[in-house]
């Protein structure tokens, strides 16, 4: 997991949109505290600080050493709200934890041994269906990524969850079905090229068909004649 990461706040008495706004405007970000059976603290935190965490991308992974006041907290960011526009961190909300605590999160998956993939050895091509996996663990044990090893998969085949390395104490969140995580598939050229002939395979064969059924209709309309005029 990675290096937790600090930050200070203070507590605060007064919400809704109107203060939010004057403290985003002073350079701060509210927040809330909440979880373990315990009351909820708003809280108002240094804006440039948060943005700096939430730059590095792993958040809403990586534990937080909170100090408010003389409290310290071990918290998660379980939710944060973003400027539509700047992508500036507007809000976050923070989940209490403990060594106790069980949660979902989204975790990268990483790709390992693709120079020994035979799929990729003969110009295949990946198609990553999931580049993060919901997994249930700890809190305190949220791992960096899930590890997917290419070295057995050849062209055609999928990758599933079962065949990642499950990192210690975690399991997926999704339970019930075996799913994809990328398929290995056919070089493009390759797939072009079939694709191409079966069209020109395509056109001759209505080619024909169509020289042949005006051909019959054809011998058939002056055999008609013929009749009529005899008749």
């Amino acid at each position: 997991m990675s290096n937790k990461y600090a930050l200070k706040a203070e507590a605060r008495d007064e919400a809704g949109k109107g203060i939010a706004r004057a403290l985003r405007r002073d350079n701060k970000v509210p927040g809330v505290i909440y979880g373990d059976n315990k009351e909820a603290i708003k809280i108002t935190m240094p804006a440039k600080e948060v943005q700096i965490e939430y730059g590095k991308g792993h958040m809403s992974t990586t534990l937080c050493d909170m100090e408010v006041g003389k409290e310290k907290h071990l918290l998660l960011a379980r939710d944060i709200q973003l400027h539509p526009v700047t992508d500036n961190v507007q809000h976050v909300d923070f989940l209490r934890v403990t060594a106790k605590t069980k949660i979902k999160v989204m975790v990268p998956v990483k790709f390992v041994n693709e120079e020994e993939c035979p799929a990729l050895l003969e110009k295949g091509v990946m198609n990553i269906v999931r580049y993060d996996v919901e997994l249930l663990c700890r809190a305190t044990e949220i791992a960096d990524f899930v590890e997917v090893d290419l070295t057995p998969f050849n062209i055609g085949d999928a990758v599933k969850i079962s065949d990642a390395i499950m990192p210690e104490g975690s399991t997926p969140a999704i339970d019930d079905r075996d799913f994809t995580i990328a398929t290995l598939m056919a070089p493009r050229a390759v797939v072009e090229e079939e694709v191409e002939v079966e069209g020109e395979d395509g056109e001759v064969a209505e080619g024909e068909e169509g020289a042949e059924g005006e051909a019959a209709e054809g011998g058939g309309d002056e055999k008609t004649e013929g009749d009529k005029g005899e008749g």
